[in-house]
């Protein structure tokens, strides 16, 4: 994806909460982006049945014609931790599996508001993006300024040297869905320069490198 100006996204897997928060607009927001992605064609891929957030964005994205790709671990599924699901179900042995898929099946990431789950899953996808193990967009949806002070405290991480520019740069955050969508195809990733000399094929030991191990982690 490097250098290119318009990245073709047909799937955007999305993290957020199973509840809904205190904030209307979160619901509303959680509905719109399903809708925006089933007027664009772009499938959705996520994690979790059919409860609040994930379940507004999942039905919204189904009902509007988009295909919806419920990526679930077993002992979830089974114990009827998250509703019922919406689309296609691919069941996983564990949470990392899952988190694994999502970036299979994903060309992008999108973040509604959630909790300790939602943030996790983020900031894996994300550190994997800044050690150049995948190459694809990240967005925060801020409906209503909830991600204002986590933008703020990687701001204050990369001023402390803790986050470079490069993965500071990770990160893209909109107001709208539609915004959002349009970011995300504009995004022109820019790796780390410690962390593309990383070679992460397996088994092919003739490419090895000595890494220059100042990459900030």
């Amino acid at each position: 994806m490097e250098g290119n100006s318009a990245y073709q996204i047909k799937s955007i897997c999305v993290f957020c909460g199973s509840n809904p928060g205190k904030n209307a607009k979160f619901v509303e927001a959680a509905n719109n982006l399903g809708k925006v992605l089933a007027k664009q064609k772009i499938h959705l891929v996520y994690g979790g049945g059919s409860l609040r957030l994930m379940g507004c964005v999942s039905t919204a994205a189904h009902v509007g014609g988009s295909q919806v790709l419920d990526i679930i671990p077993t002992a979830l599924a089974e114990g009827n931790f998250v509703g019922k699901t919406v689309g296609e179900k691919l069941r996983v042995p564990t949470i990392q599996d899952r988190i694994s898929k999502m970036l299979d099946n994903s060309d992008a990431f999108i973040t509604l508001p959630g909790g300790i789950g939602t943030l996790e899953e983020i900031f894996q996808i994300a550190s994997w993006a800044q050690l150049n193990i995948h190459h694809k967009p990240i967005g925060l949806l801020n409906i209503d300024g909830f991600f204002n002070k986590l933008l703020s405290f990687l701001d204050h991480a990369e001023e402390e040297n803790f986050i470079p520019y490069s993965a500071r740069q990770i990160f893209i955050s909109a107001s709208t869905a539609e915004e959002m969508v349009d970011k995300l195809e504009d995004f022109v990733y820019k790796p780390d320069p410690v962390a593309a000399q990383i070679d992460w094929s397996m088994g092919n030991s003739s490419k090895k490198r000595k890494i220059d191990l100042s990459l900030h982690l």
